[in-house]
């Protein structure tokens, strides 16, 4: 896999050309995102990681392959910025998702660890409302017990309201595990 960084973008207008379709990853602050998009493109670093929620203030894109972008979204929840601030992601991430100026799919990310927030609610209306393609990924299952997982993914399939038919990926950068079948799913949407 052929990864570079192009852009930090602060808005839409300065998102990179040329347009191929985009891959975003969107989940609140301190999911595991950075480490997940890592392991998704199989590299150290590349997504930085950080014990402070909030480190992901603007839209972060990667070219992949020379085919597609994946697109690290700022963290929404309790990232200890201010309400001006958050509300400015807030804004700046609803515009990105309702553009419908380039092709756009979206995994949203939830920990294993906690029932869906309202944020997390709010997240998945949007998308729904927007209608993109989108999955979701749910990070750190390493944290849950093995006999504890199907209780917490039916918690976050009924919070989320979730259709039969919505991909659903559980994984672990910590063990390497569910960024093929994530990569797998890119490919078909692309392909669809």
């Amino acid at each position: 896999m052929d990864v570079e960084f192009v852009t930090s973008a602060v808005d839409l207008a300065t998102r990179p050309e040329p347009i191929r379709p985009e891959f975003a990853f969107v989940g609140r602050s301190n999911c595991g995102k950075s480490s997940l998009i890592n392991l998704f493109l199989n590299r150290r670093g590349m997504a930085k990681t950080s014990g402070k929620p909030g480190k992901t203030r603007l839209l972060n894109y990667f070219l992949v392959d020379n085919s597609y972008y994946l697109v690290d979204l700022p963290g929404y929840g309790f990232a200890k910025v201010s309400k001006t601030q958050r509300e400015a992601w807030s804004r700046l991430m609803r515009t990105f998702l309702f553009a419908g100026d380039r092709p756009l799919a979206v995994f949203q990310l939830l920990d294993a660890r906690h029932k869906p927030s309202l944020e997390d609610q709010r997240m998945s209306d949007w998308l729904k409302e927007a209608k993109l393609p989108h999955a979701i990924a749910v990070t750190k299952v390493d944290k849950v017990g093995p006999n504890k997982r199907g209780i917490h993914y039916q918690e976050i399939v009924n919070g989320l309201a979730l259709q039969p038919d919505t991909p659903f990926f559980p994984t672990s950068a910590m063990l390497r595990e569910g960024a093929d079948d994530m990569r797998a799913w890119v490919e078909a949407v692309m392909e669809s």
